[in-house]
């Protein structure tokens, strides 16, 4: 595993967390923009009222932002399993990446190296679980993209950081109330009247794009049913 040296450039973008609460949340975000520079600029001025606890380069080069022990205002708008100022529960870490915007592309393996040895010394000093090992797409679905299809989530879940299905996982044929009541077990914000209205494929899409890449169609399918049902049994 990569050692990581860490950099550090401090954002003055960050307050208090709530006292007593717990870090239960690792989020991951992609930058969104044309360069690293762009990204770290943004993120440590004061005027953008954004930032992130880390940040690594498409070369695997680290940066500490934010204290862990501080908010960072990195998650926005967001929901997760009942739960909805996600900064005050989260770790976040920026990747750099032109987002799909400015021109979407894998992530290095230097960079995913880094960030393995990163997720892995967070999660040594804070109790998440994989289940909450989450992009930012998967709290705030209705907004974000982020990091996207193009990250290598099973990858990172076989280095023992995250959750992911099993091979083989059985399609199942569920109802779309069924399908929305296993997506808001897991932890979404999603309607659940049983219809396929806006709100719920946006929510399905955000599923496929962490857990089923492959194709991303919020289409209500056996296939999507059955990987969930697999994560779900995965966390009893």
């Amino acid at each position: 595993m990569t050692q990581l040296e860490l950099r550090e450039i401090l954002s003055p973008n960050h307050d208090a967390r709530p006292p007593g609460q717990a870090v239960d949340i690792l989020l991951l975000h992609y930058t969104g923009m044309k360069s690293a520079q762009a990204a770290i600029d943004r993120l440590v001025d004061p005027t953008a009222k954004v930032s992130a606890h880390y940040l690594i380069e498409e070369n695997g080069t680290a940066w500490r932002l934010v204290p862990e022990e501080r908010r960072a205002w990195h998650a926005g708008i967001s929901f997760w399993a009942g739960a909805r100022d996600i900064n005050a529960r989260s770790i976040g870490i920026e990747l750099v990446n032109p987002g799909h915007e400015f021109g979407y592309r894998p992530f290095p393996p230097a960079q995913m190296a880094s960030l393995e040895a990163l997720a892995k010394d967070i999660l040594a000093r804070h109790p998440i679980p994989p289940r909450r090992v989450l992009g930012h797409s998967d709290v705030a679905p209705q907004r974000k993209e982020d990091p996207g299809e193009l990250f290598d989530w099973a990858g990172l879940a076989r280095r023992g950081i995250g959750l992911w299905p099993r091979a083989g996982a059985a399609a199942r044929s569920w109802s779309l109330a069924e399908l929305q009541a296993g997506l808001g077990r897991f932890g979404y914000e999603v309607p659940d009247h049983g219809e396929l209205d806006a709100a719920t494929r946006t929510v399905l899409i955000a599923f496929q794009r962490h857990f089923r890449p492959a194709r991303i169609d919020g289409t209500p399918d056996e296939e999507s049913a059955g990987i969930l049902a697999d994560l779900l049994d995965q966390i009893g």
